[in-house]
Protein backbone atom coordinates (compact mmCIF):
# COMPACT_ATOMS: atom_id res chain seq x y z
CA UNK A 1 0.00 0.00 0.00
CA UNK A 2 1.46 3.61 -0.75
CA UNK A 3 2.12 6.00 1.64
CA UNK A 4 1.93 9.69 1.65
CA UNK A 5 4.48 12.04 3.27
CA UNK A 6 2.51 15.22 4.11
CA UNK A 7 5.37 17.71 5.06
CA UNK A 8 5.16 20.34 7.91
CA UNK A 9 3.17 23.34 7.29
CA UNK A 10 2.39 25.53 10.18
CA UNK A 11 -1.25 25.42 10.54
CA UNK A 12 -2.48 22.66 8.64
CA UNK A 13 0.23 20.06 9.85
CA UNK A 14 2.68 21.56 12.23
CA UNK A 15 4.56 18.18 12.73
CA UNK A 16 4.04 16.21 9.34
CA UNK A 17 2.75 12.96 8.62
CA UNK A 18 2.95 9.93 6.88
CA UNK A 19 -0.58 7.91 6.19
CA UNK A 20 -1.17 5.23 4.26
CA UNK A 21 -2.99 5.83 1.18
CA UNK A 22 -4.94 3.24 -1.47
CA UNK A 23 -4.46 3.07 -4.93
CA UNK A 24 -6.75 5.69 -6.34
CA UNK A 25 -7.60 7.81 -3.24
CA UNK A 26 -6.78 11.32 -4.27
CA UNK A 27 -4.47 13.12 -2.10
CA UNK A 28 -7.04 15.96 -0.87
CA UNK A 29 -9.37 12.94 0.13
CA UNK A 30 -6.46 10.88 2.28
CA UNK A 31 -5.74 14.35 3.92
CA UNK A 32 -8.65 14.86 4.98
CA UNK A 33 -9.45 11.33 6.32
CA UNK A 34 -6.48 11.93 8.17
CA UNK A 35 -7.47 15.30 9.39
CA UNK A 36 -5.34 17.79 7.18
CA UNK A 37 -7.97 19.95 6.26
CA UNK A 38 -6.75 21.48 3.33
CA UNK A 39 -9.26 23.60 1.74
CA UNK A 40 -11.85 22.53 -1.31
CA UNK A 41 -13.75 25.90 -2.23
CA UNK A 42 -15.36 23.86 -4.71
CA UNK A 43 -16.27 20.69 -2.92
CA UNK A 44 -13.73 18.80 -5.43
CA UNK A 45 -15.15 19.36 -8.64
CA UNK A 46 -12.11 21.17 -10.16
CA UNK A 47 -13.50 24.69 -10.05
CA UNK A 48 -10.67 26.27 -7.60
CA UNK A 49 -7.09 25.96 -6.51
CA UNK A 50 -7.85 26.15 -3.02
CA UNK A 51 -6.55 22.11 -2.87
CA UNK A 52 -3.14 22.87 -5.05
CA UNK A 53 -0.13 21.08 -3.78
CA UNK A 54 3.43 20.35 -4.81
CA UNK A 55 4.37 16.49 -5.08
CA UNK A 56 7.25 16.90 -4.30
CA UNK A 57 8.41 12.73 -4.69
CA UNK A 58 6.37 10.56 -6.68
CA UNK A 59 5.33 12.97 -9.29
CA UNK A 60 5.97 10.81 -12.01
CA UNK A 61 3.83 7.84 -10.78
CA UNK A 62 0.54 9.76 -10.82
CA UNK A 63 -1.57 10.49 -14.33
CA UNK A 64 -1.00 13.31 -16.15
CA UNK A 65 -3.41 16.02 -15.34
CA UNK A 66 -6.12 17.13 -18.05
CA UNK A 67 -6.30 20.55 -19.47
CA UNK A 68 -9.21 21.42 -16.95
CA UNK A 69 -7.18 20.93 -14.22
CA UNK A 70 -4.19 22.78 -15.98
CA UNK A 71 -6.27 25.88 -16.16
CA UNK A 72 -7.29 25.76 -13.04
CA UNK A 73 -3.77 25.73 -12.28
CA UNK A 74 -2.75 28.50 -13.90
CA UNK A 75 -4.29 29.86 -11.37
CA UNK A 76 -3.18 28.65 -8.19
CA UNK A 77 -0.51 30.77 -5.65
CA UNK A 78 2.84 29.50 -5.73
CA UNK A 79 2.69 27.60 -9.21
CA UNK A 80 5.75 24.94 -9.45
CA UNK A 81 6.24 21.73 -12.06
CA UNK A 82 5.30 19.51 -9.63
CA UNK A 83 1.98 20.86 -8.62
CA UNK A 84 -1.35 19.79 -9.09
CA UNK A 85 -4.43 19.84 -7.49
CA UNK A 86 -5.35 17.45 -4.86
CA UNK A 87 -8.54 17.16 -5.52
CA UNK A 88 -7.40 15.49 -9.23
CA UNK A 89 -4.07 13.61 -8.00
CA UNK A 90 -5.23 9.56 -8.02
CA UNK A 91 -2.46 7.90 -5.42
CA UNK A 92 -1.26 5.64 -8.18
CA UNK A 93 1.57 2.35 -6.58
CA UNK A 94 4.50 4.65 -5.39
CA UNK A 95 4.98 6.68 -2.20
CA UNK A 96 4.51 10.27 -2.48
CA UNK A 97 6.02 13.24 -0.51
CA UNK A 98 3.06 15.91 -0.29
CA UNK A 99 3.90 19.61 0.19
CA UNK A 100 1.22 21.92 1.26
CA UNK A 101 2.09 25.42 0.28
CA UNK A 102 1.53 28.02 2.63
CA UNK A 103 -1.04 30.29 0.88
CA UNK A 104 -4.14 30.18 -1.92
CA UNK A 105 -6.02 32.71 -3.50
CA UNK A 106 -8.92 32.47 -0.73
CA UNK A 107 -9.17 35.65 1.12
CA UNK A 108 -11.11 33.96 3.80
CA UNK A 109 -10.81 30.33 4.83
CA UNK A 110 -13.38 27.61 3.64
CA UNK A 111 -14.77 25.58 6.86
CA UNK A 112 -15.62 22.40 5.92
Amino acid sequence: MPKIVFLPHEELCPEGLVVDAAAGDTVLDVALRNDIDIEHACEKSCACTTCHVVIREGFDSLEESDELEDDMLDKAWGLEPESRLGCQAQVADEDLVVEIPKYTLNMVSEQH
